[in-house]
């Protein structure tokens, strides 16, 4: 009898428990079993896990780094960029969308579908580029649910590999705490390094919570093997689950270094220099419709010298500088090959929805007027004769394991960023502000290689995600409530400007017309204009 009271008071505790959690969150299921005065009266419970609906494709972010919009050739530019090609060919291009300028900024604005002032990441979470004012502190809150944390709690296995650079650097130690690590922000493996940039073969790196030894080889190969390996896992063990994706290479950030195979393809195609790059780029994005046929290419930046001014040792060191980038390019798009042939591989790839930003902001001004090896941005300044003379000595270890601070000359930032004009961190310009973006869904999206030219904001990706996967945005997240997350229905075209909320709006109005009738035949969103 003793034992029958006591199980039905546990039972009854456990009831009351699950009711007050149900209370506090009102996502978590009711409790709907007995609980009679003895074991015998009683019928368990249990809730039904949660499941993406059937059918759900699996979705892939890729991020870039310091990728102007002149550089791949998927947007005309002069690299060799055949995966982006191919995934450009098979979705949509857009060339009217926008990042802050800046990486941590951007990287916050996406994960989250919020403005970065708003989630806290104004500047940096590092500690000598953060502030303590609000919006600058670099500490994105837990009411600023990611997207990996959505995803998640909607079913979906959760994967982060590359480039991170928002935990503070006071967090990213191996005590933790790890509530601002990829781990604690949603993402269930992580496999990269926390901070802004790392050395691709000696990286500071990380898997989940704590720091690993890397192995030698280049890290892009180490992060698409990990990608991988967790995909495989996670369809060994449950094969109908969906997967999100977040794969954020430290390419093309400094320092570049990546093996001679990939940077001698490029050997002598960058002798004529950095003002005809300019002009052929210029006149294949007219070609593929990427910039308008009346669009006017503006002036060399006065703080550029002309190429046909250099001395040979100025044009043989830039030059190396650009095939080096170049390589650094191409390898890291062939990694992406890498990863997409494997989801052909497993029959993965016609459901699995692709979203490409080719950059976080644009290409760096970082690399000086002169190029840069490996002399850090705090060293003492050198003069442009001395700068020179000391990469002249030491062009053998420009893409090496070496060239720890490697990173090309500002003219070469400008080229890549054809046709815009100045660079990275300059957000009051469309060369810091616009990259290219590609959307591609094979099983859905059938205007394949099309261009879209309407206004697109970098916070817009976190909603267009959730509409494509039909998915709402929780109220909760955590336990926590959750700011708003939500698209304005405004004209596509209207010249109203859209309420400034700092939050991401679905771009999907634009996909419509590329869509299947299964995803058609939505209400328009609104998209800025000019």
């Amino acid at each position: 009898m003793t034992r029958k009271i006591l199980l039905s008071l546990t039972a009854l505790t456990s009831v009351l428990s699950l009711a007050g959690q149900a209370q506090a969150q009102p996502q978590q299921q009711l409790y709907q079993g007995t609980v009679g005065r003895t074991l015998a009266e009683s019928k368990e419970w249990w809730p039904e896990p949660v499941r993406a609906p059937a059918g759900s494709p699996n979705v892939v972010w890729i991020l870039l780094d310091d990728v102007g919009f002149g550089a791949s050739s998927a947007f005309g530019g002069g690299i060799s960029t055949p995966a982006l090609e191919q995934l450009a060919q098979q979705g949509l291009r857009y060339t009217n969308f926008h990042t802050t300028a800046i990486c941590a900024p951007t990287r916050a604005a996406l994960l989250t579908g919020r403005n970065s002032s708003s989630v806290h990441e104004s500047g940096f979470s590092h500690t000598f580029l953060s502030a303590g004012f609000p919006g600058w502190d670099g500490h994105i809150p837990s009411e600023a649910g990611t997207v990996a944390e959505i995803l998640r709690d909607d079913g979906y296995s959760t994967f982060a590999v590359g480039k991170y650079g928002l935990t503070p650097d006071e967090d990213a130690t191996d005590a933790g705490p790890f509530n601002l690590w990829p781990t604690g922000k949603g993402f269930e493996h992580f496999f990269g390094f926390l901070g802004s940039q790392t050395d691709q073969y000696k990286p500071d790196l990380v898997e989940d919570q704590a720091h690993v030894k890397p192995d030698g080889r280049h890290l892009s190969e180490q992060i698409t093997d990990k990608a991988i390996s967790y995909i495989d896992r996670q369809k060994q063990a449950a094969a109908d689950k969906p997967f999100f994706l977040y794969y954020a290479p430290g390419a093309t950030h400094a320092p570049h270094q990546v093996a001679t195979e990939w940077s001698d393809k490029y050997k002598g195609k960058f002798e004529a220099g950095w003002d005809v790059y300019r002009q052929k780029v210029f006149a294949e994005q007219k070609r593929q419709g990427i910039i308008p046929a009346n669009a006017i290419l503006p002036d060399r930046d006065p703080s550029i010298a002309a190429w046909s001014s250099l001395s040979p040792d100025e044009k043989k060191l830039y030059a190396r500088f650009m095939e080096v980038y170049a390589g650094y390019l191409t390898y890291t798009d062939h990694e992406i090959g890498r990863l997409v042939d494997h989801l052909k591989a497993i029959n993965q790839y016609d459901n699995t929805l692709f979203i490409v930003i080719v950059g976080d902001n644009g290409a760096s001004k970082e690399g000086t007027p002169n190029g840069d090896i490996d002399r850090p941005l705090t060293a003492k300044p050198l003069s442009a004769q001395e700068n020179l003379a000391y990469n002249l000595n030491r062009i053998g270890e420009i893409g090496t394991a070496a060239s720890v601070e490697g990173n090309y000359p500002l003219g070469w930032a400008q080229a890549a960023n054809t046709p815009f004009r100045l660079w990275k961190s300059d957000a009051n310009s469309e060369g810091g502000t616009r990259n290219p973006l590609i959307i591609s869904y094979p099983r859905a999206i059938k205007d394949n290689g099309s261009v879209r030219t309407q206004y697109g904001h970098v916070i817009d990706i976190l909603p267009t995600t959730l509409e494509l996967l039909r998915l709402n945005a929780p109220e909760r997240i955590g336990g926590m409530r959750s700011n708003p997350l939500r698209a304005y229905r405004w004209p596509i075209r209207s010249t109203t400007p859209r309420p400034h909320h700092g939050i991401g709006c679905s771009i999907i109005t634009s996909l419509d017309r590329g869509l299947s009738t299964r995803m058609a035949g939505r209400p328009p969103c609104p998209i800025r204009t000019a």
